[in-house]
């Protein structure tokens, strides 16, 4: 019988506990599940805009209903921010979204002469994310949204969800007490986590936090990855 490792070592840095075994398990509960997210990576883009603090069921009918509108990233890059906001006010933060949409094609027309990201799908991962980063609306998070369900580099972003998940596994040591990552735990976070099993732990980390691990009262006592989280041991005790 293969020995369970609690560490693996890569050219001197060591990955997160049980990290095998956890990406493992959580596959075989959430299935990989993508969360809806866009190949087109501006699309991905405008997807997440439309998702900032806001339930999945209204971001989706939002999203779905600025698209009705407007069938086009050169057609959505031409509308006034009044007209878009009109078809985002179910999700919330119209006025809001819409500015930053309407900034965000602006500033890809001017870069690259439309609305499109797709001269960077040939730029290396950090000239992509410096990209990305220079981009009205988008932090580190976001960026790496993009760059892994849209550009497929292998990349972790950490989402609230995914941050209190790798605390609560004991994987990083919190540098504040926000529910937020600071840019500087977002790259411990990944660091710790192989370029291979990063897609997959994202995304059922999402499942797991929406389902299970939420931020209050977390459901421990039906977690599938209990016997590998600090927190989780501590409160059974």
């Amino acid at each position: 019988m293969r020995q369970i490792r609690r560490h693996v070592k890569d050219k001197s840095k060591t990955y997160a506990p049980y990290v095998y075994e956890v990406a493992r398990t959580l596959r075989m509960f959430f299935k990989d599940f993508a969360h809806y997210n866009k190949k087109n990576p501006l699309n991905e883009l405008v997807f997440i805009i439309c998702s900032t603090r806001t339930a999945e069921s209204s971001y989706l009918a939002t999203y779905q209903r600025l698209r009705e509108r407007f069938q086009t990233n050169e057609l959505l890059a031409r509308a006034d921010a009044s007209v878009i906001a009109r078809q985002l006010e179910r999700g919330g933060l119209a006025q809001q979204k819409a500015r930053t949409i309407r900034r965000l094609m602006g500033s890809l027309s001017d870069r690259f002469g439309r609305p499109t990201l797709s001269p960077a799908h040939a730029m290396h991962d950090a000239e992509l994310e410096n990209l990305l980063l220079g981009l009205p609306g988008v932090g580190k998070k976001v960026a790496r949204c993009v760059m892994m369900y849209s550009f497929r580099r292998k990349v972790f972003p950490v989402d609230t969800h995914c941050c209190r998940i790798v605390r609560r596994l004991g994987w990083v040591h919190p540098v504040s007490k926000s529910a937020i990552c600071s840019d500087k735990e977002i790259d411990r976070i990944q660091a710790r986590i192989p370029p291979n099993l990063r897609f997959s732990l994202h995304v059922n980390m999402v499942s797991l936090g929406r389902a299970i691990c939420k931020s209050r009262k977390p459901r421990c006592n039906i977690c599938p990855v209990l016997q590998y989280c600090r927190y989780g041991n501590r409160k059974r005790k």
